[in-house]
């Protein structure tokens, strides 16, 4: 399993990269592999300023829809609107074509209060 150590984690098996005051978002290697064949991913909250923990999004599989949560607060500026047309990428390349948006951040204090590589690991029993 792919869990690279230069990102930060979610308990809701969310990668986060960190640029400035920009993070990057997308679900894990983990989480995909759990969802199965992703069909779908549908953000309708860009230039919205949401809180920490709000959905942002959903991510629909084959036999499954879930809800993605915002691991910080922040406004959605960018969606990666290539998943509109080809959203298996997040099933194939998770941590690079299939990342999901990006945040403004509005608290970069709260990139305290996320899991690292390590503890990520052993959320997921990894």
């Amino acid at each position: 399993m792919n869990i690279p150590a230069q990102l930060k984690y979610t308990k809701d098996h969310e990668w986060i990269s960190i640029d400035g005051d920009v993070a990057t978002v997308g679900i894990t290697d983990f989480a995909q592999g759990e969802l199965g064949d992703i069909v779908y991913v549908e953000v309708e909250t860009v230039d919205e300023t949401l809180e920490i923990e709000e959905i942002f999004g959903t991510v629909e599989a084959v036999k499954t829809v879930s809800d993605l949560f915002l691991p910080l607060s922040g406004e959605i500026i960018e969606f990666n609107s290539a998943l509109e047309d080809e959203p298996e990428k997040v099933n194939s390349d998770p941590y690079g074509d299939g990342w999901m948006i990006k945040i403004k951040l509005s608290d970069v204090s709260q990139i305290d209060g996320l899991l690292s590589a390590d503890a990520y690991k052993e959320l997921i029993g990894a």
